[in-house]
């Protein structure tokens, strides 16, 4: 429900506190008062689109902030807690919304003082308010909330959701379906390919490293006999008679010799030649080695070149590196083998999708079934509403047109319209194009007044809904107004003395020059004053006894 209304800047508004109360709540005052301005302010609010025009003239910004008191099962409390936003806590029973436009067109919003888009904030808003006009009423004219508002009466919310989610496992499971069946004909199509490929891989039987291995020994044996001819000279300096051992050891001898006389002096030298000649020793050992192994072998060099130049040539085939070859093999070998095994895996994959497909079908139908069955009762129900409402020969339809089941979308296999016939033996057509804006709005009381046994979470507001009708018409509009606000908040602009007295709250709208330019001022009526108002909605510019007399009796009688 809402609870207040601060306005500040906005066209003739500079400031305005409005606090609302529940029920009926009834807003009247001359035309041009600033009446439009109060639901444009709240429209801006609850994420209608924003307008530099909206800002008071000389003001750089304008702001309206609106204040709603909710239950903990509100549906705007799982908007809130998807969005992470203060206030969607179990227990949370106040939401502030808050709009700022600036006079250079941009705008900000906020929920309960956190910033958000203006698309979350006409999310939230839509499930607080809805706001009918005289020629727009989107309960009556847009497909979705047609289908929407029939849910919600059959209270078949939760089934409807059901079949959205059958039909997001059906979408999945034919796209695996279609995606496995595109990738099996492509491997299909490359099997000779493969066949081929993987033979040449096993043939080859790549390794690991092999490249830098073989590469390493190529090396080698193409620099064999000059590397045995460094060798051999090496080895002719570390043994050779005038080589490093032969001098090594005959200072050795001498160093020996006259150690015991130097007094110590003479050790380490001794020591350290002694430790280099256990080191060229093994040295000479080692060169021995690799000279034993080291041999100008052409024949082999011819083998780890060809070898060599295989791997590199396969691998600049497939595009890869000689290294990651073993594992190309491996890839080959299981695609193969999926070709092999892709027949279980398409029937299993194929299986899924049928039973997917027929859980939908079947979700969709039993909706459907019990759309037409709600339909009729929501039908019998405004139907019963045209005639006090002197529609007595109009006819409300739901027309429910549905495709077939491999047709069917998210929203099930429906298409909902309402539909009206305005006089006997008319055809009935869409209620939009059908009836005038007098009796469209009559029809969507009609229809508000059946959905709100329901529980309709959202306040109501109805911009001169009584437009164009008078006398009996007006107490019909007015009395269905009241009954509709037994159930909730109902905000209603009107002309009518007949729907003015009606009101639980009634408000004047007026327009006002302070010395400072126009401004709209708000009062809250009460007693003489509300008397007053609607003995002037009565009368006119001169008000009379008679009509204060008249007045007296209709908010008696209310």
């Amino acid at each position: 429900m809402l609870i207040s209304l601060s306005i500040r800047d906005i066209v003739l508004i500079e400031q305005l506190e409005l606090e609302w109360r529940p029920q009926l709540c009834t807003l009247t005052g001359e035309t041009g008062a600033g009446k439009s301005i109060l639901l444009d302010s709240l429209g801006l609010a609850i994420g209608a689109r924003g307008d530099a025009g909206l800002v008071r003239q000389g003001c750089q910004q304008g702001s309206v902030t609106a204040v709603f008191t909710l239950t903990p099962e509100h549906p705007v409390q799982d908007i809130l807690r998807a969005h992470d936003l203060a206030g969607a806590q179990e227990t949370a029973d106040e939401l502030i919304l808050r709009r700022v436009q600036s006079s250079d067109g941009r705008s900000r919003a906020y929920c309960n003082d956190q910033a958000i888009g203006v698309g979350l904030l006409a999310e939230i808003g839509a499930q607080l308010v809805e706001i009918h006009g005289q020629n727009e009423s989107q309960a009556l004219t847009d497909a979705a909330t047609q289908r929407r508002l029939l849910d919600r009466f059959g209270k078949l919310e939760g089934q409807a959701n059901s079949v959205a989610a059958d039909y997001a496992t059906m979408q999945t499971a034919q796209k695996q379906l279609d995606a496995y069946r595109e990738a099996i004909e492509k491997a299909r199509n490359d099997t000779e390919y493969l066949t081929y490929a993987l033979k040449e891989l096993r043939d080859l039987a790549p390794q690991a490293d092999e490249e830098t291995s073989l590469s390493d020994e190529r090396i080698l044996l193409m620099n064999a006999e000059k590397i045995a001819s460094d060798l051999r000279e090496a080895e002719q300096f570390l043994r050779g008679e005038r080589g490093v051992e032969t001098a090594l050891n005959s200072a050795l001898k001498r160093l020996e010799r006259a150690a015991p006389q130097a007094a110590g002096l003479l050790d380490e030298a001794v020591r350290s030649i002694d430790r280099t000649l256990i080191e060229a020793r093994e040295a000479s050992e080692v060169l021995a080695v690799a000279m034993s192994r080291i041999t100008h072998d052409p024949v082999r060099l011819e083998k780890v070149d060809g070898r060599l130049f295989a791997l590199r040539d396969i691998a600049r085939k497939h595009k890869v590196s000689c290294d990651q070859l073993p594992a190309l093999e491996e890839k080959f070998a299981q695609q193969l083998a999926d070709i092999d095994g892709g027949t279980k895996r398409l029937a299993a994959l194929e299986s899924e999708a049928q039973a997917a497909r027929a859980a939908y079908q079947k979700a969709a139908q039993d909706l459907s079934a019990a759309r037409r069955k709600i339909a009729a009762d929501l039908d019998v129900l405004v139907n019963q509403e045209l005639a006090p409402l002197k529609l007595d020969g109009g006819q409300f339809t739901t027309q429910i047109t549905s495709v077939a089941p491999e047709d069917g979308g998210p929203h099930g296999l429906d298409r909902i319209s309402f539909e009206a016939s305005t006089n006997p033996g008319m055809a009935p057509g869409a209620i939009a194009k059908i009836a005038s804006g007098g009796e469209l709005a009559r029809f969507m009381l009609a229809l508000k007044v059946s959905l709100a046994a329901q529980g309709e979470p959202c306040t109501l507001i109805f911009d001169e809904v009584d437009a164009g009708v008078g006398g009996a018409v007006a107490e019909a509009v007015g009395g269905r107004l009241q009954r509709l606000a037994q159930n909730g908040q109902v905000l209603v602009v009107t002309h009518s003395p007949q729907v003015a007295a009606r009101g639980d709250s009634h408000w004047q709208v007026r327009k006002s020059d302070a010395g400072q330019g126009m401004s709209t001022q708000v009062t809250l009526l009460q007693d003489d004053l509300r008397l007053e108002e609607v003995a002037r909605m009565l009368a006119g510019a001169a008000v009379t006894d008679e009509a204060r007399a008249a007045a007296r009796r209709l908010l008696e009688a209310s």
